[in-house]
């Protein structure tokens, strides 16, 4: 099979196909496919625009005014040897766990096409630097779905420890490179552009990363609701629930390998509530299909291969489910579901724009404040030594 996938004429010929039963199923049944249209943009102007373009932003601003580089400088002792990537690639994983899915991708692709670190280096960042943000796991997941701040909490604590181990387990990728990694280079004089032309190319490039991501939500809203339409969830839990799966959750897997927002929004009542929020941590580690065509549509044409991304996302979404399993275990949770609570999850999209892009907005200043006050303090302290360099 494997064999006859690499033929280019089969993978024209499945690629043809596939156009042929999207055109198909678009024909048969128009109102599902309007109607998840309909729900991607509201999503996208509602949550993504406000939530994610302010961090994009703040990104580009970090790399393109030299931060991350002053940050490397000062994180180098502790990245390099726990890692094995640049001191300046403590930036993606503050931005990644700060602004939640893509920015942290976004954030280290920048990093690499700067050439603040090398491609080895991107790689391993990329398995492990792309996470979930904490106001869509406290809020939406732990007081929405769950009903429980501690779930939230939990979540999160798993969710951020899990990645942090992925990127312990995947600092041996690219073995080959381990004595030239290891080998010191001296610091590389700090390059950053003028503040005026940081902000406009910051703002015209994240723009045009949101829209891109926004096309991939309307686009897996409108597949989604085809799927769903036509019968395919459950199928594909039927084959599941044959494999041994409960029907119940074969359902919510297929749902959240597929779409995140969709699958933690299944685990929502019943019983069994290690076992759902053990699903859920597996979720938010793996982050679903959508978020992963977001992420690889930043690296097409980047020269960096997606597949340490892909598994580290697969080992952080099976780390995060394992260390909540254990964590449930030894503090067993209660979590009654208050309906005002549960309904969060099912209005995310209604959310008031300009209340979501003034909170956004006024986290990413704050994040962006927070980093340069480091970038300094850091600086002074620790690399007082260092010859310094006009910027």
């Amino acid at each position: 099979m494997l064999r006859l996938l690499r033929e280019q004429k089969v993978r024209d010929a499945l690629a043809g196909l596939a156009l042929l039963i999207a055109t198909a199923g678009l024909v048969a049944a128009p109102g599902e496919a309007i109607a998840g249209a309909k729900d991607g943009l509201t999503l996208c102007f509602n949550v993504i625009v406000p939530s994610l373009f302010p961090f994009f932003v703040l990104s580009s601003l970090v790399v393109d005014l030299g931060l991350a580089a002053y940050l490397g400088r000062a994180m180098e002792g502790l990245m390099r040897p726990l890692f094995r990537v640049s001191g300046s690639c403590a930036a993606a994983v503050a931005l990644g766990f700060i602004g939640g899915y893509p920015v942290g991708a976004r954030t280290a692709l920048q990093l690499y096409q700067q050439g603040l670190c090398s491609k080895p280096e991107a790689e391993r960042l990329l398995a492990f630097c792309n996470n979930s943000g904490p106001a869509f796991i406290l809020g939406v997941v732990g007081a929405g779905i769950f009903g429980d701040s501690r779930v939230g909490f939990l979540l999160y604590l798993t969710h951020a420890l899990a990645s942090l181990l992925v990127g312990l387990l995947f600092r041996f990728y690219g073995g080959a490179q381990r004595r030239r990694s290891a080998v010191p280079r001296p610091p590389k004089p700090i390059q950053a552009v003028t503040v005026p032309a940081a902000f406009t190319g910051a703002v015209v490039r994240s723009f045009q990363n949101t829209l891109n991501i926004c096309a991939f939500v309307v686009f897996f809203s409108v597949v989604l609701q085809l799927l769903s339409a036509f019968g395919v969830f459950a199928a594909l839990a039927r084959l599941l629930a044959a494999a041994g799966f409960e029907p119940e959750w074969a359902r919510r897997l297929v749902a959240g390998l597929l779409e995140l927002s969709s699958g933690v929004s299944s685990l929502r009542g019943g019983t069994q509530l290690a076992g759902r929020v053990s699903m859920a941590a597996f979720m938010l580690g793996w982050a679903g299909l959508s978020v992963h065509c977001q992420v690889l549509s930043f690296l097409v044409d980047s020269g960096l291969s997606a597949k340490t991304y892909l598994a580290g996302k697969l080992c952080h979404g099976l780390i995060a489910a394992g260390l909540t399993w254990c964590l449930t275990r030894l503090f067993p949770l209660s979590a009654p579901v208050a309906d005002y609570l549960a309904e969060q999850a099912e209005s995310i999209a209604s959310l008031d724009f300009s209340t979501a892009l003034a909170a956004s907005s006024l986290a990413a200043l704050a994040g962006w404040l927070l980093l340069a006050a480091l970038c300094r303090s850091l600086w002074r302290n620790k690399c007082g030594n260092l010859p310094h360099y006009r910027v």
